[in-house]
């Protein structure tokens, strides 16, 4: 990375996990870059590849918004100018905030500042007293002892509405991908590999590709048929997103018992088995449901097609 009149030893940075990587987290980080320049010094973003609280509560899963992956790709197209993944493990959940900030961010990581979000903690806290009273005074002062400018950055809203990572877990479970987009900058996506399905839908003129998602945490949107674009790895014959329709659910149509994620591609026809796709959510269109006849089916998966207003 080029480091032009910065100083590469001393940081400016901000901490959090970063799930999502929303709108809310770009303009704290675009914050973070503008005090480091003010500064001369070099920002940083510092996250965890695995969720804190995975470590604290071992039978806890995460509904994640980005895999790491996913997460370590958007944070760089933030262009800050280093990124780091701390291993959290039991011996780092049992730090104090003092201690993180000295043996962590100052000696190894050469933060002298730290922009700290709205609602952003971190430290263990071994006492009641000490879960009442510490915040961001506290990081404050120990950044004094330490030697680490504490400020805090405001929360970015739009109206009365406040971007967090909760909010778009709560839109996907409604199903309402288009405000999901708006919080995310972006459209939700899933990827996954295609897998060898039932052929329901080739049966009836609408074949389909059944989707695995890679990552097991990786949250999946409310059940329902949605527009999508589809992104085809490798991309040698596809380059461009082709569009697509993709059911969520239980096929009650056909007497399904298991939730399958099935897309039908539009204007493609070729073999996708064991190929990785992305799908991107672009716009919820009905609910799933219960037709008397494939017939019926088909007449309404016509008018789905038909429906698709957003472009990709």
């Amino acid at each position: 990375m080029r480091f032009r009149n910065k100083n590469i030893h001393s940081f400016a940075a901000t901490i959090g996990f970063f799930d999502g990587v929303h709108r809310g987290h770009r303009f704290l980080i675009d914050c973070l870059k503008e005090e480091a320049r003010q500064r001369g010094l070099a920002s940083m973003v510092v996250t965890f590849g695995n969720h804190p609280r995975q470590v604290l509560c071992p039978d806890w899963h995460p509904q994640l918004l980005s895999t790491p992956e996913e997460k370590e790709e958007l944070l760089r197209q933030t262009a800050i100018d280093r990124l780091v993944f701390l291993p959290f493990d039991a011996a780092m959940s049992q730090l104090t905030a003092r201690q993180f900030m000295e043996q962590v961010l100052r000696d190894q990581l050469g933060v002298r500042l730290l922009l700290t979000g709205y609602d952003n903690h971190f430290g263990h806290r071994s006492t009641e007293s000490e879960t009442k009273c510490e915040g961001f005074a506290d990081y404050q002062a120990y950044g004094r002892e330490l030697g680490i400018e504490v400020i805090a950055a405001e929360a970015f809203t739009e109206g009365t509405l406040r971007y967090s990572s909760s909010l778009v877990r709560r839109l996907l479970a409604e199903g309402d991908v288009e405000a999901v987009r708006n919080c995310l900058g972006r459209p939700y996506s899933l990827t996954g590999s295609v897998v060898h399905g039932e052929q329901i839908g080739r049966k009836i003129g609408f074949p389909t590709a059944n989707i695995e998602v890679s990552h097991p945490y990786k949250i999946i949107p409310r059940n329902g048929v949605y527009a999508v674009a589809v992104h085809i790895t490798p991309s040698t014959h596809h380059p461009s997103p082709l569009r697509g329709v993709m059911n969520i659910g239980h096929r009650p149509t056909f007497d399904g018992h298991r939730t399958t994620l099935e897309v039908h591609i539009l204007d493609f026809d070729g073999d996708l088995y064991g190929q990785t796709i992305t799908v991107s959510f672009l716009q919820r269109l009905r609910d799933e449901r219960h037709f008397d006849s494939p017939a019926d089916l088909i007449r309404q998966m016509q008018q789905d097609v038909a429906g698709i207003s957003l472009p990709l």
